[in-house]
């Protein structure tokens, strides 16, 4: 797999590559939730080392607790800590398949050793910031609210085609600044000047600290920037996650580009690591937190590593591997719906290897932590990507400007809800060229520095980069394509949808995520398969479609769309 392969993204430079990505970190301490958040029961102590071999997040069935402890014990393991809130108890051991055979546990993984975390905030208080460059929005003599493009606005391919423009979602709906957007990925950019005047500092959290090697003294996340291996809360070094909240929310401040939904508050939920690993236990953090502060949409644009499939019962599969995934798979479940029963919707991109997730044959990319431990395994349909196969998800797939499926998304009858813009390289379908059929967002200038993408002169050193200075200030900007683009696009269709239908609540606003899910597939263009339903790609990728308008396997229930979001009717 592709380095990035754990991301449901790719850069201009890339060809097609695997699935999205990611798995396990320590989590938040109690004392750093917000006021108001439910706790859990006991934390990690303070004096435990996080994330060592023989660390294990064991889940216990409905009233297994004390059962589930007496397996820790018996196993000569010791519990240091726990979470009633998601059902599952800390517990050191040597001897994680003597604990997983006791009936009152439903599942044992391993907490990868990426640190220790405590939901550390973003240093400044929330402010909402005052725009950079001069306002997109004006008022008109009638007293009529204009919008005028955004300086980029002509590279924005995707942005037409979901109607997220003056003509359309802007001049109606953009989304409200009580409606609160969480982004678990890789980190924001809170300072970029197309992120910081929506940027909720108060609320934002990391949720994992950095690791230099993996366990074999490999390269991992490289040397630590900030003291204690921790990251601000208000840093990416990535631009994954960056891009991705640029795309929900980017303000129409004139500079640079808009976001689907303009006006939301975007809230950093970092469960990535720098390397770009998502792990369960700091994905469980993200999803939990969200629930407590009143977070009213996530999107979610990886997979939670190391498992691109989760199989419970795989003969390949050794019988600690087995427990890790149904630990996997359960804690999952269980952050889940605890974050949608406190009005949480769930957005996730759906994968990027081209396959039909109702018909998997192999994976080649598990398990993917340690490096270089991935081997060759056979699956089927028992085996699930997590979160885009859990129930109460909403799966995105992704379409290329000429509208068609991109050849990298994930598809399925029964996986994909629905489709967005997420670019393709290879759409032959249009005039764009290049890096032009891509989806440009907000990149960290510092990354960019880091990766050599921009010159001492802070100019572009290649089409995938794009630098807009308006008023003195300069903002940079890259191309990605994936499934992982596509998901924010949906994402900010949603929070258009809450802040037109949500009730006051805790956080701002709150709407049933079953209403908003209603209203999400409603506002949807209805998008046909092919007319060759077996659709070729290339001389050895085709990919057959099936279903009808109303639902089919590479469109879902159809195309989002802004513009109709922003008067659709309950």
């Amino acid at each position: 797999m592709n380095a990035r392969g754990r991301f449901a993204a790719m850069a201009v430079s890339m060809t097609l590559m695997g699935a999205i990505g990611a798995t396990a970190c320590a989590g938040p301490d109690p004392a750093d939730h917000a006021a108001g958040a439910a706790q859990p029961s006991s934390s990690t102590s303070e004096s435990e080392p996080a994330g060592r071999t023989g660390r294990y997040l064991v889940f216990y069935a409905s009233g297994g607790k004390e059962a589930a402890t007496r397996a820790v014990t018996a196993a000569g393991g010791t519990v240091i800590g726990g979470d009633d809130r998601l059902g599952y108890l800390m517990a050191r051991t040597g001897a994680p398949e003597r604990i997983g055979s006791d009936p009152a546990v439903v599942g044992v993984s391993l907490d990868r050793p990426v640190g220790r975390v405590s939901s550390v905030p973003a240093a400044a208080p929330y402010a909402r910031s005052a725009s950079r460059g001069p306002s997109a929005v004006r008022t008109t003599a009638h007293g009529r609210r204009a919008v005028r493009d955004e300086p980029l606005a002509d590279r924005q391919w995707d942005m037409k085609m979901i109607g997220a423009t003056p003509d359309g979602s802007y001049g109606k709906a953009r989304g409200s600044h009580k409606v609160l957007v969480g982004v678990i990925d890789t980190g924001v950019d809170g300072n970029h000047p197309d992120i910081a005047p929506n940027f909720n500092r108060e609320l934002s959290r990391n949720f994992v600290m950095d690791e230099p090697n993996d366990p074999n003294g490999k390269k991992l996340d490289g040397p630590c920037e900030h003291q204690g291996c921790k990251d601000p809360a208000d840093v990416d070094d990535d631009g994954h996650g960056t891009h991705v909240a640029s795309t929900i929310g980017s303000p129409l401040n004139g500079i640079g580009i808009g976001g689907v939904a303009p006006d939301v508050s975007l809230v950093n939920l970092r469960a990535g690591t720098d390397s770009g690993y998502f792990f369960l236990k700091p994905t469980m953090d993200a999803l939990a937190y969200a629930g407590d502060v009143g977070v009213d949409v996530v999107n979610m644009s990886f997979y939670v590593d190391p498992w691109a499939f989760n199989c419970t019962a795989n003969p390949q599969d050794s019988q600690v591997e087995r427990l890790d995934q149904k630990g996997v798979i359960e804690g999952m479940r269980r952050a889940l719906a605890y974050a949608r029963e406190r009005g949480v919707t769930l957005i996730t991109a759906i994968g990027n290897s081209g396959t039909d997730l109702g018909m998997p044959k192999k994976d080649t990319t598990s398990p993917n932590y340690p490096l270089d431990k991935q081997r060759d395994r056979k699956i089927d349909n028992t085996c699930v990507n997590v979160p885009a196969e859990l129930d109460g998800v909403i799966s995105v797939t992704a379409v290329g400007p000429s509208g068609r499926k991109s050849a990298f998304s994930d598809y399925g009858i029964e996986q994909a809800d629905i489709a967005a813009p997420g670019g393709d390289l290879f759409d032959s379908g249009t005039e764009l060229k290049g890096a032009r059929r891509e989806i440009l967002a907000a990149a960290p200038e510092s990354v960019l520095r880091a990766k050599g993408s921009i010159g001492k002169d802070g100019r572009p050193k290649d089409a995938s980069v794009v630098r807009d200075c308006q008023g003195g200030r300069c903002a940079y900007y890259q191309y990605l394509e994936g499934t992982s683009m596509a998901a924010p696009h949906a994402t900010g269709v949603a929070a258009i949808i809450i802040g037109r239908f949500g009730e006051p609540g805790k956080g701002g606003v709150h709407m049933d995520p079953a209403q908003v899910e209603k209203l999400l597939y409603a506002s949807a263009v209805q998008k046909a398969c092919p007319s060759s339903r077996a659709y070729k790609y290339g001389p050895d990728d085709t990919q057959v479609c099936e279903g009808d308008a109303a639902r089919n396997g590479f469109f879902g229930r159809g195309v989002v769309d802004a513009a109709r979001a922003a008067t659709v009717t309950r």
